[in-house]
């Protein structure tokens, strides 16, 4: 029987992968515990596993004194010499128990305490496991879904994949395989909880890494991705080796190693982007397919001015304002679309202003603050209104008059241009992104 319990550790062990002496110290622990539940804390025990009989041994350990004062923990020097008669007042004497002698209460305990111990010990090590994989790929099979998502069967242990990391669209079924990322590893009570998502940036990245050997060997870099999962996506590539296109590296001969990764994504249709480290020629290059005619960088905003022909302004937002908000999410900058017409006459209408400012020796900023921002207000406003600005008298509302309108003949009436983009606005808006959908 003995030998069994030896046989059970090495079987256990080796079925769960569970080491060996952590094994055989959750069984004495156990053992322990379950002695000191029936004879009271005072017990002095000691518990350890023979390997050679295979045997749990328990040993009660008492004092020799002259008077006993409590049997748990002290023996009397006659009793004590009955078993060894050399031995001394203040001996610690050891007396081997039967693990038998605990009772059926006991060993049951016993038996709980091991098999906690074991399924703590097993977490622990699928924690470890999964802790150190963040960011790699994982199959599995869709078991069930719950108030939180879909739960994926891993073999060992089971992963969550939540509702808002989940591709919109996409349909399981129980009994499905899916891939999906690491993103999340957390410690619970009932066991490790490993989160994964398909919808997450670095999915992309790591499917890359997985289809195309440049990336995996760190030759081709994915600087960054930019996704609208299910749909569409960026991303910015460059290369550590002036011999390998980075584009053509991700694209594969005939597309083969971007199909793999569009059939896995279903169908989101992806963007090759050579990375630069020059904004305007990153933001060129992001905003593909759309030709665009000039960027104004503006650091200390972190805001590029897009200016594109009038006919590419559709591409260059693109549906839903989708290729311009994923542009702006790839390079972290808000974004700008104008068109040539549009900016050449905001351009105009700005310099009108000045030229106005000046005629009336005027600052700008207090032609702004007083509510006047194009030619087109001062045109319109009384000569009360105008008589509200510091520094205009009646003589400079004069002069302010005869500049106004020999601008206003020069620049144009713009009232009706403003009416023909606002009615373009409400097929492809321009207007600032900034990781929204452009109303």
């Amino acid at each position: 029987m003995s030998m069994e319990l030896k046989k059970a550790i090495d079987q256990i062990s080796k079925d769960r992968g569970l080491d060996r002496e952590m094994l055989i110290d959750t069984l004495e622990e156990a053992v322990r515990t379950s002695v000191v539940r029936k004879f009271g804390d005072d017990l002095d025990v000691e518990v350890s596993f023979n390997e050679e009989t295979g045997e749990i041994e328990v040993f009660q350990f008492k004092i020799v004194t002259k008077e006993v004062e409590n049997e748990v923990t002290q023996i009397s020097l006659e009793e004590a010499r009955e078993h060894d008669p050399s031995v001394q007042l203040d001996d610690e004497m050891g007396f081997r128990l039967k693990v038998e002698d605990l009772g059926r209460i006991a060993a049951q305990s016993a038996k709980q305490v091991i098999i906690q111990r074991m399924r703590d010990a097993e977490q622990e090590i699928i924690y470890d496991e999964f802790k150190d994989r963040l960011g790699d790929i994982i199959s599995g099979i869709v078991q069930r879904r719950d108030k939180s998502g879909w739960i994926i069967n891993l073999g060992r242990t089971e992963a969550l994949l939540p509702k808002d990391e989940q591709i919109p669209r996409e349909h399981y079924k129980r009994g499905d395989r899916v891939q999906a990322l690491i993103i999340e590893v957390r410690k619970e009570g009932r066991g490790p909880q490993v989160i994964v998502s398909r919808s997450h940036p670095d999915y992309m990245s790591a499917l890359f890494k997985r289809e195309v050997p440049e990336v995996d060997d760190n030759t081709v870099v994915i600087m960054n991705v930019a996704r609208d999962p299910g749909s569409r996506a960026k991303a910015a590539v460059m290369s550590r080796d002036r011999d390998v296109d980075p584009v053509g590296a991700c694209v594969g001969i005939r597309g083969s190693r971007i199909q793999n990764i569009v059939q896995e994504l279903r169908g989101e249709r992806i963007d090759i982007v050579v990375w630069s480290a020059d904004v305007a020629t990153y933001a060129r290059n992001a905003l593909s397919p759309a030709t665009i005619s000039r960027i104004i960088v503006d650091e200390d905003e972190n805001m590029l001015e897009v200016v594109v022909p009038d006919d590419q302004l559709t591409n260059a937002i693109g549906r839903k304002g989708q290729n311009v908000k994923l542009a702006s999410k790839l390079l972290g900058w808000k974004i700008d679309i104008f068109t040539e017409s549009r900016y050449n006459e905001a351009n105009a209408i700005g310099k009108g202003l000045e030229q106005l400012a000046s005629v009336a020796e005027v600052p700008l900023e207090v032609f702004v603050e007083a509510g006047f921002q194009t030619i087109e207000s001062l045109r319109n406003a009384t000569d009360e209104e105008l008589e509200s600005v510091p520094g205009l008298t009646a003589s400079k509302i004069s002069d302010l008059r005869t500049a106004i309108n020999f601008l206003s003949s020069a620049v144009g009436d713009t009232s009706d241009e403003h009416s023909a983009h606002a009615e373009e606005e409400e097929v492809a808006p321009e207007g600032n992104v900034d990781g929204e959908e452009t109303e």
